[in-house]
C-alpha cells in the first residue's frame, strides 16, 4: 500500500474469493452483480411470520463439504492435500460464518496460484485478518434454546468454537498453513473495510509478503432480524425482495440484511511480480476515522465518512480527479445514502461529472461484517475488467440526492476505464473505512 514513507512496500490483489447471496463464487457473484441481478428474497431459514421484515439475502444452495476443483498443498508436494474446506464430521464444529468465511478464504488462496510456490515461500510472512461483525449468533440461539430444554449436560464442547469470531482466522490459518500475523476485526458494518486495510499495512511495514484479509457474517436469524425491525433499520416490501433494497430512491424504506463471505489474497508487490502472479489491482490507499457523533446514525453531511475518503486518497499518493468509481456504502437507508452522497459529492467536487457512483447492496443486502469486502469487490473488479456494477431498483432518485450531481449508475452496468476505485463502509459506533484501488 502507497504510504508518504519510500520505505513503504506496496501491496497488490492477487486473489478472490466470495460467497454470497448473489452466488457460490467470486465469478458467479460479479456475473450477478453486472447482470443487475438480485440475491434477495423470503427468509426460509426460520419462520418470519410476526414480524414485518421477512425478507434477506441467504447465501443459496451452499455445501462447505464439496470437494476442491483441485487438491491443494499449502504444506508443501509432499504436505497431505486440501481436498475439501470441511469435512462433514467437521461441520457441527463451526459456526456457519466460518463456513461462509472458510470457503471464500480458500477460494481467494487457489485463485492467486501462490500454492504452486508454497515450497519456496515462509509460511511466517503469510499471515491472516478476516473480520466477523456479531459472530455465531446462530449458534447462540440454538445452544440457548438447548440448554434451556435439557441443562448443562446438552451444551455442546464445540460451541465456544462456533460463536468466537476469531475462530474463522484461525481455522484458515490451520487449513492453508499460514504461521504469519493471525487475527480478526470487529468494528460492525465496517468491520472488513478495516480488516483489509489493516492486513494492508502489515504488509506495507514489513510484518508479512502475504495476507488473506476480508470478512464473513451469518446472522439472518429470528433475533437479529427481530432487532433490527425494532430499530426500523430493515426494509418492509415483504411482497417483492428483488425490488426491497434500493439506494438512493425516493421510495427506499431501509436495508435488508444478508450473509455472506468475501475474501482477498493481498501481496507484496515484488513478490507478485517474480512468481508472475496475476494482479487484479493495487490497494493504493486506507483511511479510517471516527464520526464521534452518534452510535447508528451519520454524522451530518458524513462528515467523518468523508474524512476516511479523503485519508485513503491521500495516502494513495492520488488526487480524487484520478478515481473514476466509488463503491458507495449505501445501505438503502432513508438517512444514511443521502448523507454519505453529500460526503461523496463534497470530496469528489472537482471531477463530479466523470464519476460513477454505486451501491451494490441493491443486489447483494447488507452483508454486516463482509459489507466493506463486498464494496471493495465491487471496487477490485471495476478496475481489473473495466466494469461499473449498476445501483439497481433506482427508479426515482431522492430529490436530496439528485441535487447533488452524482452519476448513481441506474439500473444498468456501465463500460469504462476504471483507473481507480475508492470503497467505503461505515458501521455502528461511529467507525468509518475507506480503501483506494487502482490499476497495477
Amino acid at each position: 500500500m502507497s504510504q508518504s514513507s519510500a520505505s513503504s512496500r506496496r501491496v497488490v490483489i492477487t486473489g478472490l474469493g466470495a460467497v454470497t447471496p448473489c452466488g457460490n463464487s467470486a465469478a458467479e457473484t460479479w456475473a450477478s452483480l453486472i447482470a443487475g441481478r438480485s440475491g434477495l428474497g423470503r427468509i426460509t431459514r426460520f419462520d418470519p411470520t410476526g414480524c414485518n421484515a421477512q425478507i434477506a439475502g441467504e447465501v443459496k444452495n451452499f455445501d462447505v463439504t464439496r470437494p476442491l476443483a483441485a487438491p491443494l498443498h499449502p504444506r508443501g508436494p509432499g504436505g497431505e492435500p486440501l481436498t475439501q474446506v470441511m469435512t462433514p464430521k467437521d461441520v457441527k464444529k463451526f459456526g456457519r460464518f466460518t463456513h461462509l468465511g472458510a470457503t471464500a478464504a480458500v477460494e481467494a488462496y487457489a485463485d492467486s496460484g501462490l500454492d504452486a510456490h508454497r515450497a519456496a515461500l515462509d509460511g511466517n510472512r503469510m499471515g491472516v485478518n478476516l473480520g466477523v461483525g456479531l459472530g455465531g449468533l446462530p449458534e447462540m440461539e440454538a445452544m440457548h434454546d438447548t440448554w434451556k430444554a435439557g441443562g448443562y449436560r446438552k451444551i455442546s464442547p464445540f460451541f465456544i468454537i462456533q460463536i468466537a469470531p476469531n475462530l474463522l482466522a484461525g481455522q484458515v490459518s490451520l487449513l492453508l498453513d499460514f504461521r504469519g500475523p493471525n487475527m480478526s476485526v470487529a468494528s460492525a458494518c465496517a468491520t472488513s473495510g478495516h480488516a483489509i486495510g489493516e492486513a494492508a499495512a502489515a504488509i506495507a511495514r514489513g510484518d508479512a509478503d502475504v495476507m488473506i484479509a476480508g470478512g464473513a457474517e451469518s446472522t439472518v436469524t429470528p433475533l437479529a432480524i427481530g432487532a433490527f425491525a425494532q430499530m426500523r433499520a430493515l426494509s418492509t416490501r415483504n411482497d417483492a425482495p428483488e425490488k426491497a433494497s434500493r439506494p438512493y430512491d425516493n421510495d427506499r424504506d431501509g436495508f435488508v440484511l444478508s450473509e455472506g463471505a468475501v475474501v482477498f489474497v493481498l501481496e507484496e508487490r515484488e513478490q507478485a511480480l517474480r512468481r508472475g502472479a496475476r494482479i487484479y489491482a493495487e490497494l493504493r490507499g486506507y483511511g479510517a476515522s471516527a464520526d464521534a457523533y452518534h452510535l447508528s446514525s451519520l454524522a451530518p453531511g458524513a462528515e467523518g465518512s468523508a474524512r476516511a475518503m479523503q485519508a485513503a486518497i491521500d495516502r494513495s499518493g492520488l488526487k480524487a480527479t484520478d478515481i473514476d468509481y466509488v463503491s458507495a456504502h449505501a445501505t438503502s437507508t432513508p438517512g444514511g445514502d443521502g448523507e454519505e452522497a453529500t460526503a461523496i459529492a463534497t470530496v469528489f467536487a472537482a471531477n463530479k461529472a466523470a464519476l460513477h457512483v454505486s451501491g451494490v447492496k441493491s443486489m447483494t443486502g447488507h452483508l454486516l461484517g463482509g459489507a466493506g469486502a463486498m464494496g471493495t469487490f465491487a471496487a477490485v473488479k471495476a478496475v481489473h475488467e473495466g466494469i461499473v456494477p449498476p445501483t439497481i431498483n433506482l427508479d426515482n432518485v431522492e430529490p436530496k440526492c439528485a441535487e447533488l450531481g452524482l452519476n448513481f449508475t441506474p439500473n444498468v452496468a456501465v463500460r469504462k476505464t476504471v483507473r481507480a476505485a475508492l470503497a467505503n463502509s461505515f458501521g455502528f459506533g461511529g467507525t468509518n473505512a475507506s480503501l483506494v484501488v487502482s490499476q497495477p
